[in-house]
């Protein structure tokens, strides 16, 4: 019979074992939902709701949404200490940051 992914982990060195865990946490920041951005925050949607200034019920929907006004985005994350940045990425080209799009959103 084969062993368990935890009996293989404890095969390896302390520091082997760490970098795994430290690439891993790397791999699932690097994509998380919104409802999952909020909870690795220890926020709840009734503490969302209060920063936004609206109801528990549209953080409900907002963290369904597949679709959404990068205003609307930009607040939720905000609301919660951080700063939105769109990043456009080609084939055969380094990723390009986008820039102007928060002023013209002030401004509408």
């Amino acid at each position: 019979m084969g062993k368990t992914l935890k009996e293989k982990l404890q095969q390896l060195s302390p520091e082997r074992r760490e970098k795994i865990v430290e690439e891993s946490n790397l791999l699932i920041a690097e994509e998380m939902t919104r409802q999952q951005l909020r909870q690795a925050l220890k926020l709840t949607q009734e503490q969302m709701a209060e920063l936004l200034q609206i109801d528990q019920e549209n953080i409900s929907r907002l963290e369904q949404r597949t679709d959404l006004m990068l205003s609307t985005l930009r607040k939720y994350v905000a609301a919660m200490g951080g700063e939105l940045k769109l990043t456009v990425e080609f084939p055969n080209r380094p990723p390009v940051t986008l820039v102007g799009i928060s002023e013209i959103e002030e401004s509408e």
